[in-house]
């Protein structure tokens, strides 16, 4: 894994690239809120022993990139920012971005807006999500994402809560406000009718549940759009207990959409 800076819409991205030489496809990596693009190790292997080159940027305000800590603004800037960690690559192989949480709207905003080859959505705020109830009341609760709602293997969570990288602390309004014009983009925005996606979520995602991202995946959903709910999972799906059956659906998705078998 190699680590360098890019610029970005407010300042310098962190990216992180895993080479491969012989690959015959480029995976964009674009994590979720309060995270790093450095938690999904463990997925770019996999893909890159798939056969892909992988890049995964860290957002603004998050991991090692400039920005106030978790503070978004304007979620088209992340949208610019994940093209400029596809450029970070000077690759011209089929891309396919794999989307998780947060992460999920950015991509399928930038999918909106600029196609890839492929598109992966891992338990994506789409459609409605119950955190934006904070924004009716006078201050937003100082209650941090649970740890114990990433998976059902308590070592993610005590990872996640160790990780100085992660952000531990609440959400601030005006990402929470973003975040919901950004929701609104994509809900009216265009269908991904001719684009290969998969959408992946866990059956028992208490962070962003399933019949709330329904409602947006039945917005998004074209003639090629699949999907995977995994009984008893929840929130990070390449994190579960089960997320070699997760890596091993991506692969395969990949491998059949892009005909590389």
């Amino acid at each position: 894994m190699i680590e360098s800076n890019v610029p970005g819409h407010a300042g310098e991205l962190a990216v992180r690239t895993w080479p491969n030489l012989d690959a015959s496809w480029l995976a964009v990596l674009v994590h979720g809120y309060g995270e790093h693009g450095g938690r999904y190790g463990h997925v770019a292997d996999a893909l890159v022993e798939a056969g892909a080159l992988v890049v995964a940027a860290d957002h603004v305000g998050h991991g090692r990139s400039d920005g106030e800590p978790a503070l978004i603004t304007d979620f088209e800037g992340l949208v610019a920012d994940v093209g400029a960690a596809i450029a970070s690559a000077a690759s011209d192989l089929p891309l396919v971005l794999v989307g998780h949480s947060m992460g999920g709207l950015v991509a399928a905003r930038y999918a909106q807006l600029h196609p890839p080859a492929a598109l992966v959505l891992s338990a994506p705020v789409l459609g409605t999500w119950q955190g934006l109830d904070a924004l009716a009341l006078p201050e937003v609760p100082d209650t941090p994402i649970d740890p114990a709602t990433l998976s059902r293997d308590p070592e993610v969570g005590k990872r996640y809560a160790a990780d100085p990288l992660v952000w531990h602390g609440p959400f601030k309004r005006p990402t929470l406000e973003a975040l919901e014009r950004a929701l609104d983009e994509v809900n009216y925005g265009p269908s991904l009718e001719h684009l290969p996606t998969l959408w992946l979520h866990g059956e028992a995602d208490g962070l962003v549940p399933l019949a709330d991202t329904r409602t947006g995946t039945d917005r998004l959903r074209g003639l090629l759009f699949e999907e995977r709910v995994y009984p008893g999972a929840r929130h990070e799906v390449f994190n579960e207990t089960n997320s070699a059956e997760v890596l091993a659906d991506v692969v395969a998705f990949v491998r059949r959409v892009l005909d590389l078998d």
